[in-house]
């Protein structure tokens, strides 16, 4: 099943997919723009790996860690589909992250990577921001980098486990103002989603609705107040998001 979550006409609702837009739990259906979109699932913990892609961590001049690179990202970090995204004056690089996020559907402690896609629930889409010009080091690396309000978007639809072919074998793409600029497939992965999970679970307890945000492939560049950027991943949805300035969001 494909759904997704959305406020509209003083309500939330449950909604899916349309071919005029997106229908309501209640039959209605609605434009897209229509509606405010918010994330498509009631989030967890959101545990966002870094350098999971080797041609990525080759783009940035880093070299190959020894265990994951995972970092914690807060709730408020999370915008939905069709949200807008803050890029703060001053900053010289500015860029998105398509990425595949994979939803855990049940209590996970101590799994092996032989059983560990039997606690994935699902997916959806991710499109992590990140401000390079905050980054530290390995040891204070992400949090100005990666948890300020509104810089993740996830959705818009969160599509069951079981209604994806070949998880390992999904296009991912980013355009920006409509250009092709990041091209990746989940094959690349350099920590595939059994053994992120086997990973995780092995020092701490995972809970229904957690959310691994399995990294970004090479091909991020700068982006601008103004741009629309769109990620897509093949069988898993499209995320619209635009990134707007200071002075929009009354900062100056």
């Amino acid at each position: 099943m494909i759904r997704g979550r959305v406020a509209f006409s003083g309500a939330i609702h449950e909604a899916y997919p349309d071919s005029l837009g997106v229908r309501l739990a209640d039959g209605r259906v609605c434009r897209e723009d229509e509606v405010v979109w918010l994330s498509p699932l009631e989030t967890g913990t959101i545990f966002a790996l870094g350098l999971n892609y080797a041609e990525h961590a080759k783009e940035l001049a880093f070299s190959k860690q020894d265990e994951p690179l995972v970092f914690l990202k807060g709730p408020g970090s999370v915008v939905g589909h069709r949200g807008v995204t803050r890029r703060p004056e001053g900053v010289a690089f500015m860029h998105y992250e398509c990425e595949l996020a994979v939803v855990i559907g049940r209590e996970a402690k101590n799994i092996t990577r032989d059983n560990a896609m039997e606690y994935v629930a699902g997916y959806t889409v991710a499109n992590d921001y990140a401000i390079r010009d905050y980054l530290e080091n390995y040891y204070r690396p992400n949090l100005r980098v990666k948890n300020r309000d509104g810089g993740t978007v996830l959705g818009p639809w969160f599509v069951d486990a079981a209604d994806v072919a070949d998880v390992n074998n999904l296009e991912l793409r980013t355009l920006v103002n409509g250009e092709l600029k990041q091209h990746g497939n989940t094959r690349d992965l350099v920590t595939d989603i059994p053994a992120l999970i086997e990973y995780l679970s092995s020092f701490m307890t995972l809970s229904a609705g957690d959310i691994i945000l399995t990294g970004t492939p090479e091909g991020v560049v700068n982006v601008n107040a103004g741009d629309e950027v769109v990620c897509e991943i093949e069988g898993i949805g499209r995320l619209l998001n635009t990134i707007a300035s200071d002075a929009d969001f009354n900062r100056v």
